[in-house]
């Protein structure tokens, strides 16, 4: 087995409960780890036997740019699409974290962490 990870990915999005959320959005960083079986690839040298991490970061970058009032309910979109697109991979876990939350404070952000298996 073998990971990749895809570190800050950087996206502006509109996800929040408060409708301002919605309108001005806000920016976030997401985090993606997934494991699979890289023998075959550490091998033959060839993109089409691994996981493409262009593929994660297109699937991350889509799901950010629907609306949703919960980064749980994001994150979950995320973790079903890599599930369903790419066979390969047994568990990915993915962070999301909202940069500079309006919640009355001074916090650099707030994050949840889902984690999934086959």
């Amino acid at each position: 087995m073998g990971e990749i990870k895809l570190n800050n990915i950087r996206v502006h999005a509109w996800h929040g409960c408060l409708k301002e959320e919605s309108i001005i959005g806000s920016d976030y960083r997401v985090d993606l780890s997934v494991s699979a079986d890289l023998s075959k690839p550490s091998i033959s040298d060839s993109l089409s036997d691994t996981v493409d991490y262009v593929h994660l970061n297109n699937i991350v970058k889509e799901e950010m740019a629907i609306k949703s009032k919960l980064l749980e309910h994001v994150a979950k979109r995320i973790l079903n699409r890599i599930f369903s697109e790419i066979e390969t991979i047994s568990d990915a876990e993915v962070s999301v974290s909202k940069i500079n939350p309006p919640i009355g404070g001074d916090v650099e952000s707030v994050s949840i962490k889902m984690k999934y298996s086959r």
